[in-house]
């Protein structure tokens, strides 16, 4: 965009002045609502639907839930819920209950088993990486 004139050369730089910092999702479990709201009325409206009332219990669980994916994550829930919604309700499986368990495969790789440890690593830190001299950030 620089290249094509579309993008100033320096407006990273001026716009890094003043950085903004967000904490990720799991930690303004106060916000989660107002994500949902907003997320099931703009793909109700993209997919011509009327999705009038989100169950208490449906919000307590999204609450509950840590979103390691953080907003994208919740977002592409509350599209499936809304896609799977009928008669003005938000309607999804609890987002717990809707993880995949780990496939078990038969003649693993290295690269396979690399996965494996990666993936294991990552969740017993719960999704942050850090070096020795950086605080930990997320993955997500």
């Amino acid at each position: 965009m620089v290249r094509d004139c579309e993008f100033r050369k320096d407006l990273y730089y001026r716009l890094n002045i003043f950085p903004i910092s967000l904490p990720p999702l799991r930690e303004r479990k106060t916000d989660i609502p107002a994500f949902v709201g907003h997320f099931v009325q703009q793909f109700a409206a993209s997919m011509d639907k009327t999705i009038e009332n989100v169950p208490e219990e449906t919000m307590r669980s999204l609450v509950r839930y840590p979103w390691p994916g953080n907003i994208r994550e919740l977002q592409n829930y509350v599209a499936r819920g809304v896609i799977l919604s009928t008669d003005g309700n938000f309607e999804s499986v609890p987002p717990e209950k809707g993880e995949a368990l780990p496939v078990e495969i038969s003649n693993p790789t290295l690269e396979d088993k690399v996965r494996q440890e990666i993936l294991a690593a990552c969740q017993r830190a719960n999704w942050k990486l850090g070096g020795p001299r950086e605080p930990p950030r997320d993955l997500a």
